[in-house]
């Protein structure tokens, strides 16, 4: 530590340089922060995904819809130990922009089948006796400051009315909260309401999920219900939960190869931006290090302090970036059900740092170890 103003002086010897460079790593490393952080919050969520549970899609696509009566034969199958079934809606509160995470479900099967939402019994009698009756997730309602009681509107984007109309009317019988943030986003109505009055595709649903009695049986029991409707008009396509979910990301774009591109591009020109830097700064205090090694520092002292520069100006620009980071990031909340920067985003930043400090300052530190004190002093 009692070299740390050495280091720190050094580094503002030429301050407009250190501050754009300071700027380049700042950047960087809030651009890492922001999207390492969305591809974390999108595992963390697929965490949330159940063991137990298969999703039955169509083979064609996810937004071909599958008849009601495959609901009979899916149970039949060896291993199944429950089945129950969703849409998507797709909706939004007054303007476009404010979407609604909507679907369609079955109250009597659906929160056994999906324990983890933790809604009450009282809730969801209270939907069932109600036809239009809404649970909703505790963000949502603080998002739009909803509460039991409220007719709620929502525009269908995809599904109109027997009279033609998109406009919905909903009533929220229930809040829930669940341990899983983003249960907490979405909007459950009643598929028989939703059925009745739907202007097509009455008696089909969006996909089914199907509880599995052995976790391991998932292969077999995703091949059985498959084989059922093989060469049928409505093909069938199973997986687990985890990985239903995972191909519906891939399927709207390949996040992880665009962030990896990204952070990929930005770091190999902050790679080039600081070693330039560093060894700028090497050559400009060749006569300053050599008259610190006259002063009785060995080659390696004279090493670790051009190092420890290095670290120090990476570190520090780091910490600004992932902090600029941590505090923007809320802005993804209504997208990723989740306001905080995922710790191991900061750990991993802190350890690219460190590395960067490292690629960057080999070089200039190796120089200055074998800088050669006369040629130094005489210009050579």
């Amino acid at each position: 530590m009692k070299f740390l103003p050495l280091l720190w002086s050094g580094l503002w010897r030429k301050r407009a340089r250190t501050i754009f460079t300071l700027l380049s790593i700042v950047t960087a490393f809030l651009l890492f922060g922001m999207l390492q952080g969305v591809l974390a919050a999108f595992d963390k969520n697929l965490e949330a995904a159940a063991v137990d549970r298969l999703t039955v899609v169509s083979k064609v696509s996810f937004t071909e819809p599958l008849p009601y009566s495959y609901l009979s034969q899916i149970q039949t199958v060896p291993g199944v130990a429950g089945v129950t079934w969703e849409s998507w809606f797709g909706t939004y509160y007054q303007e476009p922009k404010n979407q609604v995470f909507s679907f369609p479900i079955d109250p009597a099967s659906y929160f056994a089948i999906v324990p983890e939402m933790n809604v009450p019994q009282s809730m969801q009698q209270a939907m069932m006796r109600t036809r239009n009756g809404a649970l909703i997730g505790s963000e949502l309602a603080r998002k739009y400051g909803w509460k039991v009681g409220d007719r709620v509107p929502l525009h269908s984007v995809i599904w109109t009315k027997t009279d033609g109309n998109s406009d919905w009317q909903f009533d929220i019988v229930g809040i829930y909260t669940s341990e899983h943030s983003q249960y907490n986003q979405s909007f459950f109505l009643n598929h028989t309401y939703f059925d009745e009055f739907r202007s097509f595709g009455k008696g089909t649903v969006g996909w089914y999920v199907v509880k599995l009695k052995d976790p391991n049986a998932a292969g077999q029991v995703s091949q059985a219900i498959d084989a059922l409707f093989a060469n049928s008009p409505d093909e069938t396509q199973s997986a687990p939960e985890k990985e239903f979910q995972q191909s519906f990301i891939k399927q709207q774009f390949d996040i992880v190869l665009i962030v990896r591109l990204i952070l990929l591009a930005v770091f190999f020109t902050l790679l080039i931006l600081t070693g330039n830097t560093m060894m700028q700064s090497v050559r400009e205090r060749v006569p300053e290090l050599a008259v610190l090694k006259t002063l009785g520092f060995t080659d390696t002292g004279v090493q670790l302090l051009v190092f420890g520069e290095t670290l120090l100006l990476c570190l520090f620009a780091a910490a600004l970036g992932l902090a600029a980071a941590a505090f923007t990031f809320p802005i993804f909340k209504d997208i990723l059900a989740t306001a905080t920067l995922p710790g191991k985003v900061l750990v991993i930043g802190a350890v690219i740092a460190t590395l960067l400090a490292f690629v960057t300052g080999f070089l200039p530190a190796l120089r200055a170890r074998r800088l050669n004190i006369i040629d130094a002093l005489a210009g050579r």
